[in-house]
C-alpha cells in the first residue's frame, strides 16, 4: 500500500493516507544539508514505498543537531520532524540513517558525532534492521568495528557496474546487469570490511563495496556505500554545484565529472564543458550558460530496477508486525 508519513502531510513522493495492514514502522534520520534535504527524503521514501508491496510502512522522520540549517529547512523540521530523542521511546522496525556532507577530515570531529554514535549503539540493541548510508556507513564501521575510513585522492563519482552475490538475501532476483551510482570523498577498503565480518551483497571491481551486511547485537546492519536512492539527475546536479563553485572561485579543488551520469549527445556536451573549465576557462558565465536542468531531466536511470529490488528484498527480511498493529507507536 505504500508509505504513510506519521504526523505530517507528505511533500512529494509517498501516497498519503495509504491504507491496509501495517507491515513495518520505519525511522528516517535525514542528515543531508539543506540543498539536498528534500530530495533525499523523497528518494528514500520512494524506495520504501515501492518496496513495501501491498503492506503499509509507517514512517517517522528525524534529523540531528549539528548540521547547519537555514530558516526554511529549520521551519520544515519543526513542523514535520520529531526530536531525535523521541526515537528511543518509539523504536522502529527499520532505522534508515542518511549520509551527510563531510565537513571535517576526521569523521570523529563532525559536530553530530556523539549523537550519531549514540544512535548507532542504541539501534544495534533495539532495532531489528538498520540501513546506514555513505558517511553513516563509515561511522558504523568505526563505532562497531574500529575500522577507519580513508580519504580518496579524487572524488569517486559516477555509475559503476556491480557484482551481485545471488546467495545473499539482499541480492536475490536481480535481472540482468546491475549498476549503482557512487558519490563520495572517502572509502573503506573491501579487505577491511570483509575482515570485520561483513557479507558482500553488491560490490564493484572498480570502486569497491556497495552494499554489505552483518548482525550487530540484535540488529541486521546494512551498510550502503553506493547511492541506490539517487534519482536520474542527482549526479548531474552534484556536478553542476561543484563546477559552479570552482568557476566562481568558491573552491579550488577541480570538479570531478561523474562517470556515465548522462548519455549520448548530452555526455559529449558535458565532457566539452568539463574540459574547458578544468583546462583553464574558469568562467562563471560559461558554466551558467550550460543547461544542467534540461540535461538532468534527460538522464537515464539504469540502477532503478536494482534499487527497487534491493529495498523489496530488505523489507522481506524484516518480520512483519503481528496482525498489522503498531500499538503505542501509531502517529
Amino acid at each position: 500500500m505504500g508509505v504513510r508519513l506519521a504526523g505530517a502531510l507528505d511533500p512529494g513522493a509517498a501516497r498519503n493516507g495509504a491504507e491496509g495492514p501495517v507491515g513495518w514502522t520505519c525511522a528516517l534520520v535525514n542528515n543531508m544539508p539543506d540543498a539536498a534535504f528534500g530530495a533525499t527524503e523523497r528518494q528514500f521514501v520512494g524506495l520504501l514505498d515501492a518496496g513495501s508491496g501491498c503492506e503499509t510502512v509507517v514512517l517517522n522522520r528525524y534529523t540531528m543537531a549539528g548540521v547547519p540549517r537555514g530558516e526554511r529547512i529549520r521551519a520544515r523540521i519543526a513542523a514535520e520532524y520529531r526530536p531525535l530523542g523521541d526515537i528511543t521511546s518509539d523504536p522502529p522496525d527499520l532505522l534508515v540513517v542518511t549520509g551527510s556532507n563531510p565537513i571535517e577530515s576526521r569523521i570523529e570531529d563532525e559536530p553530530y558525532w556523539s549523537d550519531l554514535c549514540g544512535l548507532l549503539r542504541w539501534g544495534s540493541e533495539n532495532v531489528p534492521a538498520m540501513v546506514l548510508s555513505c558517511l553513516s556507513a563509515h561511522a558504523a564501521l568505526a563505532v562497531f568495528d574500529g575500522v577507519e575510513r580513508t580519504t580518496l585522492p579524487v572524488k569517486c563519482t559516477g555509475v559503476f557496474a556491480q557484482e551481485a552475490d545471488p546467495t545473499h538475501p539482499l541480492a536475490a532476483m536481480f535481472n540482468g546487469p546491475v549498476v549503482l551510482p557512487h558519490s563520495r570523498l572517502n572509502t573503506v577498503p573491501v579487505e577491511a570490511v570483509a575482515a570485520a565480518g561483513y557479507a558482500m551483497a553488491l560490490q564493484s571491481e572498480e570502486v569497491g563495496w556497495s552494499v554489505v551486511t552483518r548482525t550487530v547485537g540484535r540488529s541486521k546492519v546494512v551498510l550502503v556505500q553506493a547511492h541506490p536512492e539517487y534519482d536520474p539527475s542527482s549526479l548531474v546536479r552534484e556536478y553542476g554545484r561543484d563546477v559552479r563553485r570552482y568557476a566562481g572561485h568558491e573552491r579550488d579543488e577541480l570538479p570531478c565529472l561523474p562517470r556515465d551520469c548522462v548519455a549520448g549527445a548530452d555526455w559529449d556536451r558535458l565532457c566539452r564543458l568539463h574540459e574547458r573549465v578544468v583546462g583553464g576557462e574558469r568562467d562563471p558565465a560559461l558554466v551558467a550558460a550550460f543547461p544542467f536542468d534540461q540535461v538532468g531531466a534527460r538522464a537515464p536511470w539504469p540502477w532503478r530496477g536494482a534499487a527497487l529490488r534491493l529495498y523489496a528484498n530488505l523489507l522481506g527480511t524484516i518480520p512483519k508486525r503481528l496482525l498489522g498493529t503498531i500499538e503505542k507507536r501509531s502517529a
